[in-house]
């Protein structure tokens, strides 16, 4: 984006980048509009500016600060999009499509080891807790012995 003074033209809602455009509105286009002419997403669009230093740099930009149209040269936006489309980029090899009844039978065995899991603790757990109750009751007889102890002293 060109920020030299002399060539920014600005007004309240609007602001000029590129002032040889002024009066040539007509060969503009806002990002949206640029989108749907090359056919890819608003995203597209936003990554190519983000990413590319080629991307046609802005010509006008409208509205309020909180919310800016921008405007690029339709032709070199088309001529980027071609240049874009032409390029190759390397792509992931798409993950193999796993059927449904593949997946289904793949949950229905995890969800038949977590219950085999919890009937193990279910039962390690009352053994516990078995245990323990013994433990206690040893303990109250033990404590009982001692204070009849202690009284009888």
């Amino acid at each position: 984006m060109n920020k030299n003074p002399s060539t920014t033209k600005t007004t309240p809602l609007t602001t000029w980048h590129r002032a040889e455009f002024q009066g040539r509105e007509g060969e503009l286009i806002h990002l949206a509009a640029g989108a749907d002419l090359v056919g890819v997403t608003r995203s597209a669009v936003s990554n190519w500016a983000t990413r590319h230093p080629n991307f046609p740099k802005l010509v006008l930009e409208t509205g309020p600060t909180s919310r800016r149209i921008k405007y690029v040269s339709k032709a070199e936006f088309i001529a980027f999009a071609e240049l874009r489309r032409t390029t190759v980029t390397p792509r992931r090899k798409p993950s193999p499509h796993r059927p449904g009844a593949v997946i289904d039978a793949e949950h229905l065995e995890y969800c038949e080891r977590q219950v085999a899991r919890l009937r193990g603790m279910e039962i390690r757990r009352a053994a516990k807790l078995a245990e323990t109750r013994r433990a206690l009751k040893v303990a109250r007889s033990r404590l009982a012995e001692a204070e009849a102890t202690a009284r009888g002293r």
